[in-house]
């Protein structure tokens, strides 16, 4: 259960990969499978479904159907309950990163809890298009400032929702738009330890490198598939 207050790591997600200011998606990031890796990881982390290996390939499989009360969160559950089969995790990420209106719904979650606002500016005099301005940094504050800790302090307690932050944001590019390359590039091998799980219990490790394989693949898919069908 989350606490009081206390966002999904979708949330987190999108106001890592919002311009504070401009409202717009920072450039140069996977965010959509950041925000679908951090619904799957949510589902983990939680005991709503577990991870089967199965032929070294790692499946979903339902454990706890009781909704979470969040409209996104519930829906992607609904998805895996209805399934007629189990799925492999990449697949649901990949599923998840499509649902419909996800960055628009996400953001306006953000906007009913007071941490962004929503509005709309035009490009080129032409089209318009929806921001999302920051409006209360604090709770993006405080999750930068859990961030900071684990990764540029010797830190050996880092919460698991920290982890699959830090995981996450590595994996889709948003860890450059959060921090300077020049001040991450020393902290490498601290944010390998910190990605791989090795500071933090079995069982999330286990829970952040199913969701880890299951976000690089659904990243990587699309590239395959394009260069693939460019070939011929």
């Amino acid at each position: 259960m989350l606490k009081q207050n206390q966002l999904f790591l979708y949330e987190e997600i999108m106001l890592l990969a919002l311009k504070d200011e401009e409202g717009t998606i920072a450039s140069g990031t996977n965010y959509q499978y950041a925000l679908a890796g951090g619904i799957l990881a949510e589902l983990l982390l939680g005991e709503k479904i577990t991870a089967e290996e199965r032929k070294k390939k790692k499946y979903a499989v339902l454990k706890d159907s009781t909704p979470l009360g969040d409209s996104v969160m519930d829906e992607c559950l609904k998805k895996i309950i209805q399934s007629k089969k189990n799925q492999q995790l990449q697949t649901w990420v990949s599923r998840f990163s499509g649902l419909k209106n996800l960055k628009h719904r996400t953001a306006l979650k953000l906007v009913e809890r007071g941490i962004l606002r929503a509005d709309e500016d035009k490009v080129l005099l032409l089209f318009t298009r929806k921001i999302y301005p920051e409006v209360d940094p604090e709770p993006e504050r405080r999750m930068i400032e859990r961030m900071r800790t684990a990764i540029f302090t010797d830190s050996g307690d880092i919460d698991p929702r920290t982890v699959v932050l830090i995981s996450l944001a590595d994996s889709t590019g948003l860890l450059k738009v959060v921090f300077d390359k020049k001040e991450l590039k020393p902290q490498k091998k601290r944010i390998e330890q910190i990605v791989n799980g090795e500071l933090t219990g079995k069982a999330t490790k286990e829970a952040i490198q199913a969701m880890q394989a299951a976000v690089f693949v659904a990243c990587i898919m699309p590239a395959v598939i394009a260069s693939t069908t460019a070939g011929h």
